[in-house]
């Protein structure tokens, strides 16, 4: 009995009918069994800073909200140490599961350049989750100091040049920076003094081991508010919500001044798509509530959230803005 032609025709239609529903089986079988089943376990989110500074704060924040809507623990751990490049190597070293994440600050696009070998790729050895938040710093000293402008603060550092101490974060840090551009304006000569976290710094600003701080809102604005420190200028271009009588440093009489930080969510390299997905909505959710963002705000701090196609060009962005201002800046570590 010979074939018959329209039978095999339609048995070829039959099984081409069947490939879509075959491939979308194959595709599931072939998922990550984590990636179904994301989160399963406790997520850790590491500050690479000590507790009690802006990225810790915000941290924190973040987390006890994540916990609530993803139905799983989500730690906190504090690894300092390098300007952040400990905490955030450890989140690179990471199993890329998506229980292991990093709140980067805007120093981390700061270091590709500051540092002439780091122990990860800026860009590459890591995953973009979505950015978090971003806020002007705060230009804060110790009550003892006789300045309570931003101009009695510049003729008091040109009347003791180098004299006058200033505390940051780390070599790089925002507030470094912050600092190194208001003495290129005001030919004030101030003495760095780097700290490993801004923790740190308003502990010895508070005790007048240092006079003056250009720390993160976080940190600063509720001492501030309890007057064991004076601000003098937030570093915006716009006045903080937060301290809205306070003037920018360039109304207070440094024109073209700005500096501004921001923080934002990265994983280890290689986190599975849908696992970058199911965190960029979950923490956008949680940076959407508006008891978040009243309380961040009350602080100085906006709450913003990109995709993470978008935080991927925002980092590659600031790595080739900030290596401008490192290079004029003179500013280098070994």
């Amino acid at each position: 009995m010979k074939d018959d032609p329209g039978s095999a025709i339609a048995g070829s239609r039959a099984t081409y009918g069947l490939a879509p529903f075959i491939l979308l089986l194959c595709c599931a079988l072939a998922a990550p069994a984590g990636a179904q089943q994301y989160p399963s376990r406790p997520l850790r989110i590491v500050s690479p800073f000590p507790p009690g500074g802006g990225n810790d704060v915000l941290c924190r924040i973040v987390a006890a909200k994540l916990a609530e809507s993803l139905k799983q623990p989500v730690l906190v751990e504090n690894r300092s140490g390098a300007n952040g490049i400990v905490g955030t190597e450890v989140a690179a070293r990471s199993a890329p599961d998506g229980y292991t994440i990093v709140l980067i600050p805007s120093g981390h696009a700061v270091n590709a350049t500051l540092y002439r070998k780091l122990p990860y790729d800026t860009l590459k050895d890591f995953t973009p989750i979505t950015l978090a938040a971003a806020s002007p710093l705060v230009l804060a000293v110790h009550p003892s100091l006789p300045a309570k402008s931003v101009k009695e603060l510049v003729a008091l550092a040109k009347a003791k040049p180098g004299q006058l101490a200033y505390g940051s974060a780390g070599i790089g840090s925002s507030g470094h920076l912050a600092g190194a551009q208001f003495g290129i304006l005001t030919g004030a000569k101030l003495l760095h003094i780097p700290y490993k976290g801004m923790g740190l710094v308003i502990t010895d600003l508070i005790s007048g081991q240092v006079s003056i701080t250009f720390g993160t809102s976080l940190s600063v604005v509720p001492h501030v508010r309890s007057g064991r420190l004076r601000a003098l200028a937030t570093t915006g271009t716009q006045r903080s919500a937060a301290l809205p009588d306070l003037p920018t440093v360039a109304e207070a009489g440094v024109p073209g001044y700005e500096a501004s930080l921001w923080y934002g969510f990265v994983g280890p390299a290689r986190i599975a798509p849908e696992i970058v997905r199911r965190l960029n909505a979950e923490i956008v959710a949680v940076l959407s509530l508006p008891d978040v963002r009243e309380r961040l705000a009350g602080q100085g701090v906006e709450a913003r959230h990109t995709t993470a196609a978008e935080f991927t060009s925002l980092l590659a962005s600031e790595v080739e803005r900030w290596a401008k201002v490192v290079k004029r800046a003179g500013i280098s570590v070994e």
